[in-house]
């Protein structure tokens, strides 16, 4: 069975879709969102990079020839935006949810202070 046959990995994919086109529909709005609405908006950003994180993961850990193939789509993706060649995908996540963490702390000291 191919890595993109499974149920999970299929179900997981259409989520990250999901999750991406609520994010990029959002984005040109987040300074004009309220506070609850940019809370939200950032919590389905870090949904969306833990899903991301984890599909990569999988595809980092399958032999399938199409996973590998993905997994090189992305890392090319990643290199045509700027980053290194040799570029730690899980350390890049990591950093990611870190940036995402501090975004939602940020968020949540300006709803208690309003």
């Amino acid at each position: 069975m191919s890595f993109f046959d499974s149920e999970i990995v299929r179900a997981e994919m259409t989520e990250i879709a999901e999750l991406q086109e609520e994010v990029y529909s959002n984005v040109m709005n987040f300074p004009y969102m309220n506070d609850a609405d940019k809370l939200q908006h950032v919590t389905t950003l870090e949904r969306l990079i833990e899903k991301q994180k984890i599909v990569y993961t999988r595809l980092s850990l399958s032999d399938d020839p199409d996973a590998k193939r993905m997994q090189e789509e992305i890392l090319k993706s990643a290199e045509m935006m700027g980053l290194p060649s040799n570029v730690d995908m899980s350390i890049l996540f990591n950093q990611m949810n870190n940036m995402v963490s501090v975004m939602k702390q940020h968020l949540d000291i300006d709803s208690v202070e309003s």
